[in-house]
């Protein structure tokens, strides 16, 4: 991929450090390129590589489509549990041996399931242990990138990922089903090792050993106490913040109605008497159109436009959902879906403006965690609607429930943004959540 220019933002003419220039690859004039950084993205590819390798292994030797179907989401719900109890360790902890340390965790389970043949209750076990860091990792991913890409060069650092999140996915689900056809479920398991390894590898290399975050005198947030008590406490504050809630409702719901929507595409192509193969080619209309959503928004609209867009596109998000059409018309719809997806880079700014820096690293934690974990639940309800109403009713209440979500939010995504969130004395009250 070719480097992306992203400017370093307003910062009255002040270089980028040496750890923010190793971070992101600081051009000649002061700009930011994307460097280690832009790789983040990509181990997502062995993420749905390991996912489809290990349902298939289950199915295998279970011959159970509910077992295969709870290994293919088992890494979605225990991250509730480290978001809620670990995710402090994301401000506390420095970024490069934690990314490196999780991805050589993810590395050595994938082994483990290829090699040692534990029995289907191990399995299921490991993966989950595992999935408990995730949201940690992510926090602190996040964090990193709003520390070195102050302004709106975070938006564009964003968007850059989502991109690469998005090629990730179609990647490993295209990889994922060939891997395993034409090399065997432990085989995909040990390319999927592979691919952790290297991640691991690179971070350790290419990312500078840059320090945690520091600490602020919120609750929870300094780097005294138990990171439990820190973690429940600033989730606690977080939580109880209306502007903060707002912004992380707004990024959760939609997706997890989206998601839903999505997870009863291929029904929906047999219900609807789509060709063979139709379902995969709706799926991923989504992830094309995420990528071009996130391209244009990223590099093509200013940061007022965007913030402007945040209601109109969650509405969009939600809209196509609801039509009964031809096949093509499914798949620009789909598209269209995707691509309105970028409503969520009118909202990075504001979410970074509105937690302190030194409780950044468990806020998007915790936006991971419900992101992700949300994403697990969205097909278990739509789906028991669509056993109930049809698959296509349920399509179209998914988005019917993101258009709900996107109306009454609207109120209040237009207020102005508060005081940072995590930022009090321990002691002190936290803001009303008024």
């Amino acid at each position: 991929m070719d480097a992306v220019v992203l400017p370093f933002g307003e910062r009255g003419g002040v270089e980028p450090s040496r750890g923010e220039a190793a971070a992101c690859g600081a051009g000649d004039r002061g700009e930011v390129r994307a460097g280690p950084l832009d790789h983040f993205g990509w181990p997502g590819r062995s993420c749905t590589l390991r996912m489809v390798a290990l349902s298939a292994l289950v199915y295998a030797r279970t011959g159970s489509p509910l077992l295969a179907a709870v290994a293919f989401g088992i890494g979605f719900l225990p991250q509730v549990l480290g978001g809620a109890l670990l995710g402090s360790l994301a401000d506390r902890l420095r970024p490069r041996p934690l990314v490196a340390g999780v991805y050589a965790l993810e590395a050595g389970a994938a082994a483990a399931l290829a090699l040692l043949d534990p029995p289907i209750a191990v399995c299921l076990l490991l993966v989950a242990v595992v999935a408990c860091v995730t949201p940690v990792m992510s926090g602190a991913v996040y964090r990193l990138a709003a520390e070195v890409l102050p302004g709106d060069g975070y938006v564009l650092g964003r968007s850059l990922m989502m991109v690469a999140a998005s090629v990730a996915q179609l990647l490993g689900l295209a990889f994922g089903g060939v891997a395993v056809v034409a090399l065997g479920a432990r085989q995909a398991l040990l390319v999927a090792c592979a691919v952790y390894a290297v991640a691991a590898l690179l971070v350790r290399v290419l990312l500078e050993d840059l320090p945690p975050a520091p600490p602020s005198g919120g609750a929870g947030g300094g780097a005294a106490g138990s990171f439990v008590g820190a973690s429940w406490a600033v989730n606690r504050r977080l939580l109880a913040d209306r502007t903060v809630r707002v912004v992380l409702l707004a990024q959760w719901l939609p997706v997890s109605f989206v998601a839903g929507a999505e997870s009863l595409l291929f029904p929906y192509a047999q219900v609807r008497g789509f060709a063979e193969g139709a379902g995969a080619f709706l799926l991923a209309c989504l992830p094309v159109g995420m990528m071009a959503g996130n391209l244009v928004g990223g590099r093509l609209l200013g940061p007022g436009t965007r913030e402007r867009l945040v209601v109109p596109l969650m509405v969009l998000f939600g809209l196509p959902l609801a039509a009964a059409v031809p096949l093509p018309v499914a798949a620009v719809l789909l598209g269209v879906t995707g691509a309105s997806l970028a409503y969520e880079l009118g909202l990075q700014r504001r979410f970074v403006d509105v937690v302190a820096a030194g409780a950044r690293g468990q806020a998007f934690g915790l936006l991971s965690t419900g992101t992700m974990t949300l994403q697990g639940v969205g097909p278990v309800v739509f789906g028991g609607v669509a056993e109930v109403a049809g698959v296509g009713a349920a399509i179209a209440s998914a988005g019917a429930a993101t258009l709900v979500v996107a109306l009454s939010l609207r109120r209040g995504l237009s207020r102005p943004s508060a005081a940072p969130v995590a930022d009090a004395d321990a002691g002190s009250a936290p803001r009303p959540a008024a």
